[in-house]
C-alpha cells in the first residue's frame, strides 16, 4: 500500500515554487499556496476570475451556518454547523480591448507563482497574450496581516511589453460565493456605502445571523476613471488605468474585514466599528503592511525554525509545516480553534476534533505558549454546550463534542458523535500537559480545575460495572480507531478515563492544599464532594485495561484478539481509500485498524511503559494498520525510532512534512491536513529529538536518520528559550538568554543553562 509523491513544485528551503501552469493540478496548488491568519484565511485562487476547476474560498474562524439533520432518537443532534464560505474579498476582473483575462481560455506564458515563508507574500505571475498581439505582463501579489488579524492587502502590478494605452479593472467585495459543498450560497447583504474613500458592504448569514463587515480602500494613482459599481450582494470600484510601455503601473486594494459570531451588538454599531478599522488599518498602505509582514515572519523564524542538513525536501517540507501553523493558529483570538482543514478549504466543514489536544497542541506548548493556552480558553468557553451535550446522552458532567465549531456537537454520523467518548480525555491531558510544561498553576486553578470535575463526572456517569469481571469500563464506544465499531472496554477509552481520574484526584489534592479557600469555592459552586471523588477514586482502582498477560500485549478492545485476521498486504492499491471502496459494514469486521489506538496512549503517557512493551505492542499492531488517517504514520515513526528501528522510522516519515506538498494522499485540492502538519512537527522533536514530555520534566534522547549530517530545533520550556542541536557524533543542548531549565537527558538529569551541555550521541538499541 504504497503512498506515492506526485511532485511537481521545485524544491526551496525558503518558498514554494511552481513554474507553468497546471490546469489538473490548480486545485492542489489553491490549498498549498492558502494563506490565514487564525482570524481569516483565503485560498490560493485566482482573483481575476477562473472558468476552470477551482475552490474560491474564503473563510473566517468560528463564521458558520447551520443545517437541519433529521435525528428519530433521544441523543443524535438535529443540526449541524459548519463554516461557511465568505466574501470574495479578492475579487478582480480585468479586460483589455474587449477580451477578459481567464486562465482557463486565455493565452499565457512565464507562469510562476511563488510563497515565501520569510515574508508570508504569494505572488503570481505571468504574461498575457492578446488576440490582436498585444502582450501584458501582469504580477498579482497578496498578504493575510499576522499583526492585524482584520487586514488582507492585494497589489496588482501591469507592464505592457509592446504597447501603450488602458486597461479596464472591476475590483470589489462579493458576497454572492457559492458554498460548493452544500451548492449555495448564505449571504445577504444588509447595508452597503463608501465613507472617506472606504468602499463597504456589510453581510448577513442567512440561518445563524453571523454578520461579516468588508471594506477597501483602493490606491491607484494611474487611474484615468474611478467610478462605483454596485450589483446583487457586490460593491466596487470600475477603473480605467494608463498603461506605458516598458512602465509598471500598481492597483493596490487594502481590505478590513470584521466578524461578529454572537449578536452582541446591533448591525449598525457593526458597521461603525468596521468602519473606524478599515480607516485605521489602511491608511498605511501596502509596502507598510509588507514590511509588517516580513518583520513578523523573521521573529517566527528566530523562535521555531527547524533546520535539516542534508535533506533538503524535507527541510522544505518542514518550514512549510511551521510556516502553515502559525498562519492556522498563533493565540491572537482567544477562543479559537483549528479546523482539521485549518481555513484552507471546506473538507471536514471547518470543525475542529480531538486533533487539536491530542496532536496540535504540542507544537503550541512548545513555540506559542500563548497559543496553546488559548486553545484550552476555547475548551473552556464551549463548557457549556459539554454540560448540555452529557444531558442529550443521560449522562452527567462534561461531554466534549467530536466535531464542532462553536461547541456544539456537528457529527452527523451518530456512531462517531455517541460513541467516540475520547475528547475529553484528549482535553484533559491536554490541560495537564500544557500545566506541566509552562507551569500556569493560575489557569490550572480558575478554569482548568473546574473543566477536570465536569469531565470526570461523565466518565463516571458513562461507564459501568462489568458482570463478571467485577471491574469498571465503557461499554458500546469507539476508540481513536475508528474500524471497530460499537465495542466494550477499547483499552484506550479505559486507560486514558482511568488517567484522568487520578490527575483530577491529584489537582484537587492539590489545589485544597495549597488554596483551601478556592477550594471550598469550587466544591460549593459545583456541589463537589469527598464521595463522588471517592467514587473516581474507585473506578480509577479498579478500571478494566485488557491485556494479555502472557505477551504483554494490551488488547485494543474485548474480543480485538478473536476477530478474523487480514494480511493487510493483500489489499489492492485500487481499493484505497478503503471508505470510498468497501461496503461501510465490511471495515468493521477484521482485526485491521486505521490508526493507532493502543500506540496512542503509550505515546500520550510513554513513562508508564517499558522500551519492551512498547516494542511487542509496536511489533503487533503495526502490520494490522493501514493509515487511513493521515495523523497515523507519525505516532508509528515516533515509536519505531524509540525502539531503534531507525529505517522503519524514516520510512513513516518520509511523507510526513511533504504530505500535502506532494499531495501523497491525493486529495490537498480538499485543503491542506492541518492537525498531522503538526505531526510532522512531533515526528522530528519526539521521534529523532526523543523529546518526552509526560512526566514532570522534560527529557530528551535524541537520534538521526543516516541521511542527515545535522539538525536543530528550539523549544520553549518553563519559559526558556532551550535549542537541540544534533549531528553524528554527539547532541548540544543550550538555554538562550540567561535561561536555565533542568531535564533528563538519555537518562542523566541535567542542568541546562547558556553554556550549555554536550554529550555524545547515542543510537538507541534495536529491539
Amino acid at each position: 500500500m504504497p503512498k506515492i509523491a506526485d511532485r511537481y513544485l521545485h524544491i526551496d528551503p525558503w518558498k514554494v515554487v511552481e513554474e507553468g501552469f497546471d490546469r489538473g493540478r490548480n486545485r492542489v496548488s489553491e490549498s498549498i499556496f492558502s494563506l490565514g491568519n487564525e482570524y481569516m484565511g483565503v485560498r490560493g485562487y485566482p482573483e481575476e476570475g477562473y472558468s476552470g476547476d477551482s475552490l474560491l474560498g474564503s473563510y473566517f474562524n468560528g463564521l458558520f451556518e447551520e443545517s437541519p439533520v433529521t435525528a428519530h432518537y433521544k441523543g443524535i443532534i438535529k443540526s449541524l454547523r459548519f463554516m461557511v464560505n465568505a466574501v470574495d474579498w479578492l475579487h478582480t476582473r480585468i479586460e483589455l480591448d474587449g477580451e477578459p483575462l481567464d486562465l482557463a481560455e486565455s493565452r499565457f506564458s512565464g507562469f510562476r507563482r511563488e510563497l515565501d515563508f520569510r515574508t508570508g507574500i504569494y505572488i503570481r505571475e505571468f504574461v498575457w497574450h492578446l488576440a490582436g498581439g498585444k502582450d501584458l505582463k501582469l504580477s498579482f501579489e497578496r498578504l493575510v496581516s499576522m499583526k492585524v488579524s482584520y487586514l488582507g492587502c492585494q497589489r496588482i502590478t501591469f507592464e505592457p511589453l509592446n504597447f501603450s494605452g488602458t486597461v479596464n479593472v472591476r475590483t470589489g467585495l462579493d458576497f454572492a460565493v457559492i458554498h460548493e459543498d452544500r451548492e449555495r450560497g448564505y449571504w445577504e447583504a444588509i447595508k452597503e456605502g463608501e465613507e472617506s474613500g472606504i468602499v463597504a458592504m456589510l453581510g448577513q448569514t442567512a440561518t445563524t445571523g453571523n454578520r461579516l463587515f468588508s471594506a477597501f480602500r483602493i490606491e491607484a494613482p494611474d487611474a484615468l476613471e474611478n467610478k462605483p459599481v454596485q450589483s446583487d450582494r457586490f460593491i466596487g470600484r470600475d477603473l480605467v488605468l494608463k498603461l506605458t510601455q516598458g512602465a509598471r503601473t500598481v492597483l493596490d486594494k487594502l481590505v478590513v474585514n470584521v466578524a461578529q459570531k454572537d449578536g452582541s451588538a446591533t448591525a449598525d454599531a457593526v458597521w461603525r466599528t468596521g468602519m473606524e478599522h478599515a480607516k485605521r488599518y489602511t491608511r498605511d498602505g501596502y509596502d507598510a503592511a509588507a514590511a509588517e509582514q516580513r518583520a513578523y515572519w523573521a521573529g517566527v523564524w528566530a523562535d521555531s525554525d527547524i533546520v535539516i542538513e542534508g535533506d533538503p525536501e524535507n527541510q522544505q517540507g518542514i518550514r512549510f509545516c511551521i510556516f502553515q501553523l502559525y498562519q492556522t493558529y498563533h493565540g491572537d483570538n482567544p477562543g479559537f480553534n483549528i479546523g482539521a482543514k485549518g481555513l484552507t478549504g471546506e473538507a471536514y466543514r471547518g470543525l475542529a476534533f480531538w486533533d487539536t489536544e491530542s496532536y496540535c497542541l504540542p507544537f503550541y506548548i512548545f513555540n506559542n505558549p500563548k497559543a496553546a493556552k488559548s486553545l484550552l480558553e476555547f475548551r473552556y468557553k464551549t463548557l457549556p454546550e459539554a454540560l448540555k451535550r452529557a444531558k442529550e446522552l443521560d449522562c452527567e458532567g462534561a461531554f466534549y463534542p467530536i466535531a464542532t465549531i462553536d461547541g456544539t456537537e456537528s457529527c452527523d454520523l451518530w456512531q462517531h458523535s455517541n460513541l467516540q467518548l475520547h475528547v475529553g480525555t484528549a482535553v484533559a491531558y491536554g490541560l495537564r500537559h500544557y500545566v506541566s510544561m509552562t507551569g500556569d498553576k493560575a489557569f490550572l486553578y480558575e478554569k482548568g480545575a473546574e473543566m477536570l470535575i465536569q469531565i470526570s463526572r461523565f466518565y463516571a456517569t458513562r461507564g459501568q460495572w462489568g458482570q463478571k469481571t467485577g471491574q469498571f469500563g465503557y461499554f458500546g464506544v469507539m476508540g481513536p480507531d475508528e474500524f471497530q465499531l460499537m465495542v466494550n472496554n477499547n483499552c484506550y477509552i479505559n486507560f486514558m478515563a482511568k488517567k484522568l481520574f487520578e490527575y483530577t484526584l491529584e489537582v484537587l489534592d492539590e489545589l485544597q492544599s495549597e488554596s483551601p479557600a478556592a477550594y471550598g469555592e469550587l466544591a460549593v459552586r459545583l456541589g463537589l464532594t469527598e464521595e463522588e471523588q471517592d467514587d473516581w477514586r474507585k473506578k480509577a482502582k479498579h478500571m478494566k485495561i485488557p491485556r494479555d498477560d502472557r505477551t504483554g500485549v494490551y488488547e485494543e478492545h474485548d474480543g480485538f484478539f478473536d476477530l478474523p485476521h487480514l494480511d493487510i498486504q493483500s489489499i489492492p492499491v485500487t481499493e484505497f481509500p478503503l471508505y470510498s471502496h468497501w461496503s461501510y459494514d465490511r471495515l468493521y469486521r477484521y482485526d485491521m485498524i486505521k490508526q493507532p489506538d493502543v500506540l496512542m496512549f503509550m505515546f500520550l503517557y510513554s513513562g508508564e511503559f517499558t522500551a519492551e512493551e512498547k516494542r511487542m505492542n509496536y511489533d503487533y499492531y503495526e502490520p494490522r494498520c493501514i493509515h487511513e488517517s493521515s495523523l497515523s504514520p507519525s505516532i508509528h515513526s515516533i515509536l519505531a525510532a524509540e525502539i531503534g528501528r531507525s529505517e522503519e522510522a524514516y520510512k513513516f516519515f518520509e511523507f510526513a512534512t511533504r504530505l500535502d506538498l506532494d499531495n501523497y494522499n491525493r486529495n490537498t485540492r480538499e485543503g491542506l491536513h492541518t492537525t498531522s502538519i503538526a505531526a510532522a512537527w512531533m515526528n522530528i522533536v519526539y521521534g529523532f529529538g526523543g523529546m518526552r514530555s509526560d512526566g514532570d520534566r522534560l527529557s530528551l534522547s535524541p537520534s538521526i536518520p543516516e541521511r542527515w549530517t545535522g539538525y536543530r530545533f528550539p523549544i520553549t520550556y518553563q519559559g526558556a528559550k532551550v535549542f537541540v542541536e544534533v549531528d553524528q557524533e554527539q547532541v548540544s543542548i543550550r538555554a538562550a538568554s540567561g535561561g536555565e531549565v533542568e531535564m533528563t537527558v538519555y537518562g542523566e538529569i541535567c542542568r541546562v543553562d547558556e553554556t550549555g551541555i554536550r554529550v555524545p550521541l547515542r543510537k538507541a538499541a534495536v529491539r
